[in-house]
Order: C-alpha cells, then sequence, then structure tokens
C-alpha cells in the first residue's frame, strides 16, 4: 500500500459496525462528511474493483477507493440507502408486482456487466445483497465473488458464491457465465414468489427454465429472462390478484409500505396543503386566490413526485438518466426549475384570462 493509498483511506473514520464478521464497517469522510461503506476482503478478484473504480455502472455501488495490502482489499464504496430484500422477505412486504419490478431491475443492471467487453459475472446473487431504495428500485451489491468471463472449456475450481443459490459449474462442473447468474436469478424468483402472502405459481415455467443443469437450457441472456417477466406481469391470468402494480402508484413515501416512512410523508404531505392552501393575498379576489394556492399546491407536489422518480418520470428528461450522478441531480434541479417557472407562467396567463 503506497502512502498516498493509505493517505485516502485514513480520511474515512469508522461510524458504525454493520457486520464485524465479514469486516464491513459505515465510515465518514472527514472533509465531506459523506457516509461510505468500508470492507476488508481476505476473498476478492482486484481487476474487477479496479474497473468498477475507474467506470460507473448505474444500479451498483460505487467503488470510491481500493488498498490492497498482505493480501487483503480495503474497499471504500457508496452506501446505498435502502432495506435489503430479505428483509422485504422476512416482514412480507412483497407483491407478485414488486417481484416482477425488482427482478427486471436486476435484470437490467446484470445485462450491463455481461455485456462489457470483458463480461462481469456476479456470482453471488441472493437477497441479502440487494438493496431495495427509497425510489423503489433494486441495487445489487458485493462483488466479492465476481469474475470475468473466461474461456467456456475451463472450470470453476473454487466455490465462490452462496450454498443454494451457486450454479452447478460453481461447485467445479464447468466455468462461470451469464448463465450463471441467470440460475441465480431463478433460484431467488422462487424465494421471492414463495414469500409473497399469496403465493402464486404464474412464474413456474421461467424458474424451471433458468435452473436448468446444463447451463444451454437456461434463458440466453438476461434480457430474454425479463422478456418473459415482462410478458407475465402484463397479462393477469398469469400473475395473482396483487399484480396490478397498485402500489407503484402510490405516492412517495408509500410505495415500500414501510410504516415509519407512511408516517414522515402523511406528515409532510399535510403540512404541505395547509400551508399551500392558507396563502393568504389581500390584493386578489377570492376566486383568483383559490386559483393560486391550488395552482402552487400543483407544483410543488410535481417537484416531489419528479425528485423521487413517481412511475419513473424521470425517464423522459434525458439528463435524470445520465450515468454521472452530478449531472443526474443537476438535470432533476434545472427540470425543477422550469416545471415551476412554466407552471407558474400558465398560472399568471390563466388570472389574467379569467380575471381581468
Amino acid at each position: 500500500m503506497d502512502a498516498s493509498c493509505r493517505s485516502n483511506i485514513s480520511c474515512y473514520k469508522t461510524i458504525a459496525v454493520i457486520n464485524e464478521a465479514h469486516n464491513i464497517f459505515l465510515v465518514q469522510h472527514q472533509i465531506s462528511h459523506k457516509i461510505y461503506i468500508k470492507k476488508i476482503l481476505d476473498i476478492y478478484n482486484l481487476p474487477i474493483y479496479v474497473y468498477l473504480r475507474q467506470n460507473r455502472i448505474i444500479g451498483i455501488p460505487q467503488v470510491i477507493e481500493i488498498c490492497e495490502q498482505d493480501n487483503q482489499l480495503t474497499v471504500i464504496e457508496e452506501y446505498i440507502s435502502g432495506v435489503s430484500l430479505q428483509e422485504l422477505m422476512v416482514t412480507g412486504q412483497l407483491t407478485a408486482a414488486s417481484v416482477s419490478h425488482y427482478i427486471c431491475d436486476l435484470c437490467d443492471i446484470l445485462e450491463k456487466l455481461h455485456s462489457l467487453p470483458a463480461p462481469i459475472i456476479h456470482r453471488d446473487i441472493k437477497p441479502s445483497n440487494i438493496i431495495i431504495t427509497p425510489c423503489n428500485h433494486a441495487v445489487l451489491i458485493d462483488f466479492n465473488a465476481a469474475k470475468y468471463l473466461t474461456n467456456i472449456n475451463s472450470t470453476d475450481t473454487i466455490l465462490l458464491g452462496t450454498k443454494g443459490y451457486a450454479a452447478p459449474e460453481q461447485y467445479g462442473f464447468g466455468s462461470s457465465t451469464p448463465q450463471t447468474d441467470i440460475y441465480a436469478l431463478g433460484i431467488l424468483l422462487k424465494e421471492l414468489t414463495s414469500a409473497l402472502p399469496a403465493p402464486t405459481d404464474a412464474f413456474t415455467l421461467i424458474i424451471n427454465k433458468c435452473i436448468q443443469i446444463d447451463p444451454s437450457n437456461r434463458f440466453e441472456s438476461v434480457s430474454s429472462l425479463k422478456q418473459e417477466i415482462q410478458g407475465k406481469s402484463k397479462n393477469p391470468q398469469n400473475t395473482s390478484s396483487d399484480s396490478h402494480s397498485w402500489q407503484s402508484f402510490l405516492p412517495p413515501g408509500y410505495r415500500t409500505l414501510t410504516p415509519w416512512k407512511m408516517v414522515i410523508s402523511t406528515s409532510v404531505y399535510l403540512f404541505i396543503f395547509w400551508f399551500f392552501l392558507s396563502i393568504d393575498l389581500k390584493t386578489v379576489s377570492a376566486s383568483a386566490l383559490w386559483l393560486e394556492r391550488i395552482s402552487c399546491l400543483f407544483i410543488m407536489l410535481l417537484i416531489i413526485f419528479f425528485n423521487f422518480n413517481y412511475c419513473n418520470m424521470q425517464r423522459f428528461w434525458p439528463l435524470c438518466n445520465h450515468k454521472n450522478r452530478i449531472i443526474h441531480y443537476f438535470g432533476i434541479l434545472v427540470l425543477d426549475v422550469l416545471m415551476a417557472f412554466s407552471l407558474f407562467t400558465m398560472m399568471v396567463i390563466l388570472e389574467a384570462i379569467l380575471f381581468t
């Protein structure tokens, strides 16, 4: 470990232990005061972490620092706020619609990894390695077992991954390929559907194809798997009664049905309604005043819904889809200003037409 590496790592102060057995800590940068995750790894693939540090991939934590010393790798990575998919399974908060949504999110992430010039195979997809963000998107973490796609005629000599989710080839019966991750997705889908309050067999055929012993009998790619999942989700005969995505249409703060988030959101919404509907301007008529109140309330709610990506609204604004996080948030800020200005202008024009 060179001096610059030691200096960079020393800037992060441990503030909490997340998993002592696996050497995972919550740390804070002493200058920026931002929160990160620190991992000390005994088993790792250094070139994978080097690549992830140099290349931002949406859907996985950004690697900030890596330092290798004495056959251990210290990793500083982005802290992802949210709850693990494992927790949602245990607390019974899943629906058939949310299961489809999360699997499709994972397919999008894996498609990026599998489509790289040197494809990356994750090899450890399981509920505890998937974080569901407040915006209800899945994030894939923990690349300790990841490896580059190699000669398909070779075999994996060491089992890296989790028993029950690891494909047969990870036990030495072949080489890890994109189909290895597809196998794990099949097991994951089986576990998630079994954890539903009302278990469904709508995905049985998809699961069976994912977990075939022979990798060539599995889906050709994660994009093919995603198409099958989406096809099932669109056909009401193939899913349970809760598959109409009603949960995704709930306002921000309610979509995960997490009690404490719902309490806070209710308080915020009540305050917003009270504040904007109680605005008093003595220089305008009662009708114009109510128009201004409702318009301002609508503007504020629209900004909130956009910032929290309600119904994936941000996909229509190119800057919000940019891989660079700074540009992403800048795009949100720009559109917030544009929406507020446009709606305010429309309000002024409408008021001038109706009340003059």
